[in-house]
């Protein structure tokens, strides 16, 4: 929603996962949130960004922006965190053809029970680990679909 605690966890992780497979230069990431206003250019919340520290993800160059509508030509895929995310993504893409790059980032972790990651911000910091847990399987499934569907 604000793009300063989940989506920038998710692109740091998934940042880390492309330099891990030597994928850095053909993969572009980029966070961004349905209400980035409330937070507009804000570093990540500094509870996730100790969380994923200890996990060797540096989220300290990341800052807070809002979709934008270019955004939807611009990247293949979309991922929400939640549902209600992904209601509000879809209302925003107009186009039919790219609406269907939308989609939610769990499904790239079918193992995990979970198709919602859900926002740490009010809890504490079991929940930020929570998080990071689900964050780091969606991001290798979303490394192997890319392989797949990009031959990468």
């Amino acid at each position: 929603m604000g793009n300063i605690c989940r989506s920038p966890m998710a692109e740091g992780v998934f940042r880390r996962v492309l330099a891990d497979a030597g994928l850095v230069d053909q993969v572009y990431v980029d966070s961004a949130g349905t209400h980035a206003d409330y937070h507009p250019h804000a570093p990540p919340d500094s509870r996730g960004q100790a969380t994923a520290l200890r996990r060797g993800v540096d989220l300290s160059d990341i800052r807070a922006r809002l979709v934008a509508a270019t955004d939807f030509a611009e990247f293949d895929h979309i991922l929400a965190m939640d549902r209600d995310n992904l209601a509000d993504l879809l209302a925003r893409c107009r186009d039919a053809e790219l609406r269907q790059r939308i989609g939610l980032l769990m499904d790239f972790a079918p193992d995990w029970p979970d198709r919602e990651v859900p926002d740490p911000y009010y809890g504490g910091p079991d929940g930020f680990e929570r998080v990071m847990d689900m964050i780091e399987a969606a991001a290798q499934g979303l490394l192997v679909h890319l392989r797949e569907r990009h031959r990468i």
